[in-house]
């Protein structure tokens, strides 16, 4: 294991919902799938960073599988990577009903994962990295491009605010109040605790975070809801 220093951001520690309990993990995986297509929302990330047979690709934050479980079909190797030993013990299961054998799960995440083979194709983050504050979103991207082949691609998909809306809270109440009638109050409870305690950021920071950590974004696409997904190289030097 290895030694940080006392100052050391301790990204074990949950933040918003604690997903230690492995029946919370269940309730996570039902209720996410009332407004996500796990399937389709792959098979779009494959095609948007040319995923084929011959790559390797590390999913950052694995969760309860909603990419890594679409995409073995399509890739040499996935490195499923989470915090949670819950999180990546459902997805192991899963895997394991399914026969895919090309799955590797590697406790840990942007701050802690520390990449063991060759560099890789791609880097896939789905909703993680509003986890961490500002300051160590930078030191987390930059460890994934360093985990990245010269000119691989960085898939990131989070909530993200817009720099240029002076008032958020009607918008951020209407998003509430979706989620509710979509998925439930206890769910809407959870986006409320988001907004509250987790550390999702302005655009113009996210963008500037990602130029830093020494991508190029070749798309960044804003949508309802307060969702961006970019879509990254890593710049040959």
């Amino acid at each position: 294991m290895t030694s940080r220093p006392g100052w050391f951001y301790d990204e074990m520690k949950h933040s918003g919902v604690d997903y230690s309990d492995p029946a919370q993990v269940a309730v996570y995986d039902s209720r996410h799938q009332k407004f996500r297509d796990y399937k389709k929302g792959a098979e779009a990330i494959i095609e948007a960073i040319g995923i084929g047979a011959e790559h390797t690709v590390i999913d950052m934050g694995v969760g309860t599988g909603a990419f890594a479980l679409h995409a073995a079909a399509h890739c040499k190797t996935i490195y499923a990577v989470d915090v949670s030993p819950v999180m990546l013990d459902f997805t192991r299961q899963k895997a394991g009903q399914a026969g895919l054998a090309n799955i590797v799960f590697c406790q840990g995440g942007f701050l802690t994962y520390e990449h063991q083979g060759p560099l890789v194709d791609a880097v896939v983050s789905t909703a993680v990295l509003h986890h961490l504050p500002d300051f160590w979103k930078l030191v987390g991207l930059r460890r994934a491009a360093e985990m990245l082949k010269p000119g691989g691609r960085f898939y990131l998909f989070d909530v993200v605010f817009p720099g240029d809306e002076t008032d958020l809270a009607p918008g951020l109440d209407k998003w509430i109040g979706v989620m509710a009638s979509a998925v439930g109050p206890e769910f809407a409870g959870e986006i409320e605790a988001h907004i509250r305690d987790e550390h999702s950021t302005y655009d113009w920071i996210m963008e500037g975070l990602l130029a830093r950590a020494g991508f190029r974004i070749d798309v960044a696409n804003y949508t309802g809801g307060y969702s961006a997904t970019y879509l990254c190289t890593k710049r040959l030097c």
